[in-house]
């Protein structure tokens, strides 16, 4: 997309500088061909107005850019604290590097199934991590454990959030 806009604006750019080289070469001779002012004065309000379009667009472009780069220095912010704020859960729990891993995995929305096939380990194995992690953290299920954390994001008061 910023490929097929950057492009329109190289060929506004181009008509901008064409009709501009018109209006010099029209001022020269327009007595000898026979054009009014009139004629000028309204080929250079359009050229005028091609450019103060070509300005703003490139103005809206940049402006985008910045607010996209903005937008992406929060995004990686925001998952850096919920990554923090999931690992505090898990210390806070004392989970064990095995149980850590396979919470991490559940907390991604992977499957017991998944989760074995990643870790390498039997879907019993993993079952029993689940069951140990569901233990420590004082819950009887996934969407126990998801709300614990997300009750801790959305109580976190603000100032402890920057």
């Amino acid at each position: 997309m910023p490929y097929g806009v950057m492009a329109l604006i190289a060929v506004q750019v181009l008509c901008a500088i064409f009709f501009a080289s018109d209006i010099v070469a029209d001022l020269r001779t327009y007595a000898e061909r026979g054009l009014s002012l009139t004629y000028l004065s309204f080929e250079a309000a359009a050229t005028a107005s091609l450019c103060a379009a070509i300005l703003f667009e490139v103005r809206y472009v940049l402006d985008l850019l910045r607010r996209k780069a903005s937008l992406e220095r929060s995004a990686s912010i925001a998952a850096m604290a919920l990554s923090d704020v999931i690992e505090a859960h898990f210390d806070q729990w004392s989970l064990t590097p095995s149980e850590k891993d396979v919470a991490t995995f559940m907390v991604k929305g992977f499957s017991i199934g998944e989760i074995a096939t990643l870790r390498g380990s039997a879907e019993g194995t993993v079952k029993a991590h689940l069951n140990a992690i569901y233990r420590k953290s004082g819950t009887h299920s996934r969407a126990d454990v998801l709300s614990l954390i997300i009750d801790t994001l959305m109580n976190e008061p603000a100032s402890n959030a920057a």
